[in-house]
């Protein structure tokens, strides 16, 4: 992968940089601890060994039952973390728009997997022309004929019939859909029909995900006979990957070796809200654990009231789509770390985190509150540049992202 060196200087969030621009290589090469002054605050972070823990955890559950992995490069959009699952094995890189393919293009990520469907002429005809083998799905008549006539000028597709779920987003609801459009994939001159892919991540429960997905197994077996002899099976968020893993996996269907594709994004930072309650490896302990890497470090600005203190910290920097950011700790003005007993985030306005606090004197101003991030896709978006620190919080690399 070819990943570009750019620099920090006084446009970048979370770094204190009033000089000249320096180069992300040689800022990490400062090794900077995060409390000596090289940051401000608010700033979001990355734990290294959380990171290459959960990145290794993934990979070795794939191996262990037979699937590829190719994770979703939309949660991070981050160059290195790419290229860090690459190197435990993934087999491709998951994105979900012609702006994201483009990014990993550009990088030289080998294999892009488009989870969504892409209906725009310009995207198209560049996607059909490239060198980077890029998936493309399909759910509709109208959706193949686009990507037909987006190869008339030269290139061709390889094409994943997309099943759905009603109420659910993009992707076929009945067998008699997906046997049309199937079809009419197999019959294009340029199209070419190499699986069937799936979402389940949203459903509300196991049962619902089950349901889904036994759905999908009949599905794909409706369009066999339409299917290549070793055709890819694609499913898996961060939610319900073990039940993917146990459905989707083996080789189920008549005289096709199926090929099994996990697609899980999340799990890389995983987090201590969503992801801590939903994890999969709560219901199958024995497969891996995961740790929240990402931590956001506010600095507390006033405490107007009794049991309330206002956090620099609000929607601006850090996620609350699926919960709201979790204290861990406090950092006291001489260095002490402390527990954050008894602290919740109630509520964020833009640049200001409202902090209940069961006990006086908890926190003061100054103070520093370690905050754990609720979800990390909506986390990793809000920060061009993320540090990555060590256990003792020495900076030993700038993480850039592309969203």
């Amino acid at each position: 992968m070819k990943i570009p060196d750019e620099y920090v200087d006084w446009r970048t969030k979370g770094v204190w940089n009033p000089g000249p621009p320096v180069t992300l290589t040689e800022f990490a090469a400062a090794r900077h601890n995060l409390f000596g002054g090289a940051f401000t605050w608010p700033v979001m972070v990355a734990r290294r060994t959380a990171i290459e823990h959960n990145v290794r955890t993934l990979a070795d559950y794939c191996e262990r039952h037979g699937a590829l992995f190719a994770p979703h490069g939309k949660t991070t959009m981050a160059p290195s973390l790419f290229q860090a699952q690459l190197a435990a094995g993934a087999w491709a890189i998951t994105v979900a728009t012609p702006n994201q393919a483009l990014v990993c293009a550009a990088l030289g990520v080998p294999r892009v997997l488009l989870a969504n469907e892409v209906v725009d002429p310009v995207a198209l005809r560049w996607l059909a022309t490239q060198d980077t083998e890029i998936l493309v799905y399909a759910d509709s008549l109208a959706a193949v004929e686009r990507l037909s006539a987006a190869t008339e000028a030269g290139g061709h597709f390889r094409v994943l019939l997309e099943w759905g779920y009603a109420g659910g987003r993009t992707g076929c609801r009945t067998n008699a859909d997906a046997v049309a459009v199937a079809q009419a994939v197999h019959d294009a001159p340029n199209l070419d029909l190499i699986g069937i892919s799936s979402f389940e991540g949203l459903l509300p429960t196991t049962a619902d995900a089950q349901s889904f997905l036994d759905s999908l197994v009949e599905a794909t077996k409706a369009i066999a006979h339409l299917l290549p002899a070793e055709p890819l099976v694609t499913a898996g968020g961060s939610a319900y990957f073990d039940l993917v893993t146990a459905t989707l996996g083996g080789q189920w269907l008549d005289g096709r070796r199926l090929r099994l594709v996990l697609r899980s994004g999340a799990y890389i930072s995983h987090d201590d809200g969503t992801y801590r309650h939903k994890t999969p490896f709560l219901r199958v302990p024995g497969e891996g654990t995961l740790d929240a890497a990402l931590e956001v470090w506010a600095q507390v600005l006033a405490t107007p009231e009794p049991g309330l203190a206002l956090l620099g910290v609000g929607k601006r920097e850090a996620p609350y789509d699926e919960g709201l950011p979790v204290p861990l700790r406090v950092r006291r003005a001489d260095g002490r770390v402390e527990a954050a007993d008894g602290l919740e985030i109630v509520r964020l306005n833009d640049h200001h985190g409202h902090l209940s606090v069961r006990d006086e004197g908890a926190v003061a101003v100054g103070d520093l509150v370690c905050l754990g991030i609720s979800h990390p896709c909506t986390a990793f978006d809000k920060w061009s540049v993320i540090p990555v620190v060590e256990d003792d919080y020495t900076v030993t690399e700038l993480l850039r992202t592309y969203f």
